[in-house]
């Protein structure tokens, strides 16, 4: 059995964690048939840990599937729950936040300085260019695309998702006459290399195939893992 976190290690030479839930943590969504009390003193839990990481601001919301993302500023502290996003992003270290997925993509985009930004980028907010827009706003806050790093977390891989052929021309542009497979990661990988990312990585894990140690919406689960990103103040 996994650990209850998979850590990312792309970021840590920049003094930035980032990591992913499994099953073995529990739920962070609330459509399980769990009491609501322990999934959020699942949160509460994982709010505790961020600060004690050096982040005081930690950031979440509920995911809708969109490409819509929040930017947070550094004038609050403490646990914010935005409403219906699906991500954040942030100039200041010393901030952190969290995306709820279960085969959708999480991505995370992070910069030397500690800014950053985490995503939830399903086939709908991949086609809508979630990743792109968010590349586009860390250039327009200063950060050349070149000097930014991306990672594309566990999620359902290419071969365990099949859509309608009308979700593959959203997605890649190419037309099929039938259902096929399309491989999310690296649609939005392509996508942010043409946004001027040189530095992208992608996970291993499919949580489709792995789904006796991640949720997987396609697999039936109604549970929910994290994408997380933390940006410590006072980094080295």
């Amino acid at each position: 059995m996994l650990p209850a976190h998979l850590s990312i290690p792309d970021f840590d030479e920049w003094g930035l964690q980032a990591f992913t839930t499994t099953r073995a943590a529990g739920t962070y969504g609330t459509q399980a048939d769990e009491p609501a009390s322990e999934v959020f003193s699942r949160w509460h839990a994982l709010a505790a840990a961020v600060a004690d990481a050096g982040a005081a601001r930690f950031a979440s919301a509920s995911q809708v599937h969109g490409d819509q993302f929040t930017v947070h500023e550094s004038a609050w502290s403490g646990w914010l729950r935005a409403n219906a996003v699906d991500g954040h992003a942030w100039r200041t270290a010393g901030t952190a936040a969290a995306v709820t997925v279960a085969d959708c993509v999480p991505v995370f985009i992070a910069h030397p300085s500690g800014a950053g930004a985490i995503l939830h980028s399903g086939w709908r907010g991949t086609a809508s260019g979630i990743t792109e827009q968010a590349i586009r706003w860390f250039v327009r806050a200063g950060f050349a695309s070149t000097s930014l790093r991306v990672h594309l977390g566990p999620a359902v891989c290419g071969s365990c998702y099949e859509v309608s052929p009308e979700v593959i021309e959203q997605v890649t542009g190419s037309t099929v006459p039938a259902p096929a497979t399309v491989d999310l990661r690296a649609a939005i990988a392509d996508r942010a290399r043409a946004a001027g990312v040189r530095d992208i990585a992608t996970s291993e894990w499919c949580t489709r195939c792995s789904n006796d140690q991640l949720f997987s919406h396609r697999a039936g689960d109604a549970g929910r893992q994290l994408g997380v990103l933390i940006s410590p103040a006072g980094r080295k």
